[in-house]
């Protein structure tokens, strides 16, 4: 079974990653001790974090993570302020990032430390 909303968030908080705001279907994130924005989407009632796309060169290894599937392609919304923007569907350029889904609280946990390694660049 899927992962649902409420238990993603409250393992972000377990891990001490701190919320900015929440628009809509879409809550900032910053990673504990850093000033690296992520964003929780609620897609169809499936929760998805989304990452920067200059992480892109990390997708392997975060989708080899147990539990972790990374959506084919780019994520884009206008509120994901934190991120770059490319043309996409229109002709003003809009914020993007890269998808990742979860199956339990155990892979949320295993993502966002592994993303807490690369960051740190251990």
């Amino acid at each position: 079974m899927a992962i649902t909303q409420q238990q993603i968030s409250t393992c972000l908080t377990e891990l001490q990653c701190r919320s900015n705001f929440n628009i809509k279907n879409l809550t900032e994130y910053m990673l504990p001790n850093s000033k690296e924005a992520f964003y929780l989407h609620i897609d169809s009632s499936i929760p998805q974090l989304i990452i920067r796309p200059a992480y892109e060169v990390f997708v392997a290894d975060l989708s080899a993570l147990e539990g972790v599937k990374h959506k084919e392609g780019y994520f884009h919304s206008a509120e994901m302020t934190r991120f770059p923007t490319r043309i996409f569907k229109s002709s003003k350029p809009i914020h993007y990032g890269l998808a990742f889904k979860f199956n339990d609280e155990t892979a949320v946990k295993l993502f966002v430390n592994k993303l807490i390694k690369i960051i740190s660049g251990n």
